[in-house]
């Protein structure tokens, strides 16, 4: 899919731009796992393993795109990072206490991700993916939601896309999910706020008269707010959990 193959290109600036995970989300997501050996499936540039660090995780990062593999190596020498993707997990069996996925799960085949997954966890193991979707429940980031349509704010990445969207996730093999979610934030200027729009894939694989004229507005609109439009800024965001075990 060319949504899910658009973030190598632009790999130095996702690591710069995207927001790391609440603290709070990754503890809950790994609260009923046996053990802290971790999975990052789909890890990107490191966002999520950073947050696993340091909640104590014995972390294994796993990327498919070279140069988001290269980001994440850059940023976190100390850990171990593995090229392979989701169908073809480059672990062994029982290997991994949890699997989680930071804004990834979506992106899996899970009719084949689904057994892969169930192979390397260990009894009791859980997979929890998460996601950072900006709160619009706050006036302006719901107006910012509106002008960035569906390319730069698409499905997943207001709290009620969420929930509708991962109602429909599949996860074979894996029993009924629990959801929950988080206060996160990310301090921001109207320049980096949109450079992280530009980021979403929605926006990357737009022709680039209309990814231009897309940042334009969204620019323009960030300069028309108070809360927006001199200095810096704290972009209101939630960081959404869903979790889940196999079925035994």
């Amino acid at each position: 899919m060319e949504l899910s193959r658009s973030f190598g290109a632009a790999a130095t600036a996702y690591a710069v731009h995207r927001p790391d995970y609440a603290r709070a989300a990754v503890e809950w997501a790994l609260a009923s796992a046996p053990g802290r050996r971790v999975l990052d499936l789909g890890a990107g540039t490191g966002k999520l393993a950073a947050v696993l660090a340091a909640v104590g995780a014995e972390v294994t990062a796993v990327e498919p795109d070279p140069a988001m593999l290269a980001e994440l190596r850059r940023a976190l020498p100390e850990l171990r990072a593995l090229p392979g993707s989701a169908e073809a997990i480059p672990l062994p069996d029982g290997s991994a206490d949890a699997v989680l996925a930071g804004n990834a799960l979506h992106w899996f085949d899970m009719d084949i991700a689904g057994p892969e997954t169930t192979r390397v966890l260990a009894p009791g193991g859980v997979l929890a993916g998460l996601w950072n979707v900006v709160d619009d429940r706050v006036d302006w980031v719901a107006g910012l939601a509106k002008v960035s349509g569906g390319a730069a704010i698409g499905p997943r990445d207001t709290p009620d896309s969420w929930r509708a969207e991962t109602a429909r996730l599949r996860l074979p093999g894996f029993g009924a999910s629990e959801q929950a979610a988080f206060p996160h934030g990310q301090r921001r200027t109207a320049d980096s706020l949109v450079a992280t729009l530009a980021t979403r894939a929605g926006t990357l694989v737009m022709p680039p008269e209309e990814r231009e004229a897309l940042l334009g507005r969204i620019r323009a609109y960030l300069a028309s707010r108070p809360e927006t439009a001199d200095g810096e800024f704290t972009l209101p965001m939630l960081t959404c959990v869903l979790r889940s075990s196999p079925v035994t």
